[in-house]
């Protein structure tokens, strides 16, 4: 049977800061500000985490569904980096949230920024599986950011974010190529969040392992799927976007090694094939597990009616690293069930932060890690964007901590 994406919607927080002032504030590198190809970055507040980034994504998809088709998820999976227990995953919560049934499997995946790809995969294999072609899985890629990397290059990418995808056999969003994949994985200290407070790694080592992988696993691809050709077999491309200057950058040289194409040729290449996957990316930064499926959703809009039919070659990497590149065709229903979502309203949406009110929530950060044991969550401190974007919105939020267990409340 058919396995894909039957609907999806992301989650790009209430609250965003400007790339620009950011980089003016921190005394960075101008020269540096135009290869991060970087407008703005989404920003959780305190009483944020991946949690609550899932379910505000999920919770429109779960609406949607007719009460005989919320019965049928059997299974939820959250893809994270950021994790809140080294053994209760978050899935346990956001089934709670959403009021699904109990006859369900409940687990998070972690491999950085592959955690999300990871999911969407168990997920289509377990549902394949099964055999079952009315039972369908609620995969979410849900991240937040962790301390403000304050005076690096890493803060302005810092992004905050979910999407949720509803996976099933009437893909509406994305139909999977069966058996298309390739994979690359091996052992590196790239990046890495040794504690909850701190988001570290080597900037340089990042990119070349990125691009090892992205080359690598393509050309797994290629020996699997008879007759793949990068520039002929797909319509677009779309890949992993820490930030989008990194896309550009990893396309080009992929397409130079590959075809061995000039400049002007590959730069056009770019505009057709790949620049559309990133209006969302410069806009909220890197969701880590989720940029992937962000990128995915920005291509389908910026396509709009015209994406029907065309085949997209998707790669994910996450650090440490393990890398996949993979494939599926977009059905004709696609750019309505996005446009249904409205995600570049919700971007459009958030509350400009100043740098004044950023300081602020970014040093709130810390009561909402992993390892707190009690924490209630008052939003006075930041109760202009909390007013504004939250109140009455009907979204989740962290409540209080109590003895590490997490409480949340629906505004």
């Amino acid at each position: 049977m058919d396995l894909g994406i039957e609907a999806v919607n992301a989650y790009v927080g209430g609250a965003s800061l400007d790339t620009r002032t950011l980089f003016e504030a921190r005394g960075l590198d101008m020269r540096r500000f135009g290869n991060l190809m970087m407008r703005q970055k989404s920003v959780n507040l305190p009483c944020e985490d991946a949690v609550t980034n899932a379910v505000n994504a999920a919770k429109p998809l779960v609406e949607a569904l007719a009460p005989h088709e919320r019965d049928r998820i059997e299974l939820v999976i959250v893809g994270t980096e950021s994790g809140l227990d080294f053994g209760k995953p978050l899935s346990t919560y956001v089934h709670d949230a959403l009021g699904l049934g109990r006859r369900c499997r409940s687990f998070e995946t972690k491999h950085a920024c592959y955690g999300g790809t990871a999911a969407l995969r168990t997920a289509a294999a377990l549902l394949d599986s099964g055999g079952d072609p009315e039972a369908k899985a609620l995969v979410v890629a849900a991240d937040a950011a962790s301390a403000a990397a304050r005076d690096t290059y890493w803060e302005p990418s810092q992004g905050a974010g979910a999407v949720a995808m509803i996976v099933g056999s009437r893909p509406r969003v994305l139909t999977l190529d069966p058996g298309a994949s390739g994979f690359h994985s091996y052992e590196v200290m790239d990046t890495l969040r040794p504690r909850p407070d701190l988001e570290a790694g080597d900037s340089d080592l990042s990119l070349l392992s990125y691009m090892t992988c992205l080359e690598q696993s393509y050309q797994h691809y290629a020996e699997r799927v008879v007759g793949a050709d990068i520039a002929e077999t797909f319509d677009r491309l779309v890949l992993h976007t820490p930030f989008a200057g990194m896309v550009k950058g990893a396309h080009r040289t992929l397409l130079r090694k590959l075809k061995g194409w000039p400049a002007e040729k590959v730069e056009a290449d770019f505009e057709r094939r790949t620049a559309g996957s990133l209006a969302y990316c410069a806009r909220v930064g890197n969701i880590y597990s989720a940029a992937l499926y962000l990128a995915l959703c920005s291509l389908v809009d910026q396509d709009g009616a015209d994406a029907g039919g065309r085949r997209v070659g998707m790669f994910s990497y996450g650090s440490g690293c393990a890398s996949e590149f993979y494939s599926g065709v977009v059905p004709g229903t696609a750019a309505a069930e996005l446009a249904a979502m409205d995600m570049a309203g919700a971007i459009e949406d958030r509350h400009p932060l100043t740098m004044a009110e950023y300081e602020v929530i970014a040093d709130g950060a810390a009561q909402r890690m992993c390892g707190v044991r009690d924490q209630a969550f008052d939003p006075a401190p930041y109760a202009a964007v909390y007013e504004s974007r939250f109140e009455g919105r009907g979204l989740l939020v962290l409540d209080e901590i109590r003895d590490f267990h997490r409480r949340y409340r629906w505004t």
